[in-house]
């Protein structure tokens, strides 16, 4: 195809974001994002005895080292609903926490269940916004799920909100970050359709 097809969504049956032949990888790339998220909290980062690994995040603030793996996800998810739809966003929920089972059952139910009701409010305020302008609504809807996930998924998870603000702050840094990202891929892709 042509060099601006991949940015256009050439050959998507819902003019997603992603061309046919990568949809795959961006499938495989939201699945592993939810598993390695899961991975890094136990892994990497500072790691405390009865409690997360946590990494800082800016303004003297700590947050378990999943975070930036979800920010990613949080990204990737609002991909996975342009390119295949909304419940295939759900599919690839249980998917991720469903191999994440094999790292830490607990954690897999606390990340599925806390990232399953952030989607929910999260369909709500992205939804509508799309319309008017995709990063917009990556940008906000990423901020509120990165709020409700947060919140969630440290009572399931460890019991305490002791982690809440900077989780919350760099998951909004990852989807603003995102937001970023479309903004400038749409820039590229005028500028190779002048040509």
């Amino acid at each position: 195809g042509r060099p601006g097809d991949v940015l256009r969504g050439a050959g998507s049956r819902r003019g997603g974001l992603v061309n046919m032949r990568y949809k795959p990888l961006l499938w495989v790339a939201y699945i592993a994002s939810i598993w390695l998220a899961n991975w890094m909290i136990s892994h990497v980062g500072d790691c405390i005895p009865t409690g997360p690994c946590v990494i800082p995040v800016g303004f003297g603030l700590y947050a378990p080292s999943g975070v930036l793996m979800i920010g990613a996800a949080l990204v990737l998810r609002d991909a996975i609903h342009e390119t295949y739809g909304r419940r295939w966003v759900m599919v690839g929920i249980v998917a991720g926490a469903g191999l994440s089972a094999a790292i830490s059952p607990a954690l897999a139910l606390a990340s599925g269940v806390a990232f399953a009701v952030s989607e929910m409010g999260d369909f709500t305020v992205y939804e509508p916004l799309r319309r008017y302008s995709k990063p917009l609504g990556i940008a906000v809807s990423g901020t509120i799920g990165g709020a409700i996930d947060s919140a969630l998924f440290l009572i399931l998870a460890f019991g305490s909100l002791d982690f809440f603000t900077g989780q919350f702050v760099g998951k909004a840094e990852m989807a603003f970050l995102g937001a970023a990202i479309l903004i400038g891929s749409r820039m590229v892709r005028r500028d190779l359709s002048f040509r």
